[in-house]
């Protein structure tokens, strides 16, 4: 029997990488301060975690300036899409053998 540990992703241990990548998945994007107040989590809380993302290459983000004020989006890429399901079937599976 295959070992579902293997598939588990540490990038998505963390409860706030795990929300960030969950509210991607199901949207194209979503701003920075819509993902602080969803998670309830600080700037630089926040931001370490979505640094984390970046370097997985499981995000991207976009900067634009709205009224002179910076406005940065992110989403999910591709490789952080697959790598999220995978993550989260790997779960269903460990959940179904218990």
């Amino acid at each position: 029997m295959k070992n579902v540990l293997n598939d588990f992703d540490k990038a998505f241990e963390n409860k706030i990488r795990l929300g960030v990548m969950s509210a991607l998945v199901v949207n194209e994007f979503v701003d920075f301060n819509t993902l602080k107040e969803l998670l309830s989590v600080t700037d630089g809380n926040l931001a370490s975690h979505l640094k984390s993302l970046e370097k997985s290459n499981y995000i991207t983000y976009e900067k634009k300036f709205f009224e002179r004020k910076s406005n940065t989006s992110y989403s999910a890429t591709e490789l952080g899409r697959k790598a999220f399901i995978k993550h989260l079937r790997s779960i269903e599976q460990l959940i179904k053998q218990l």
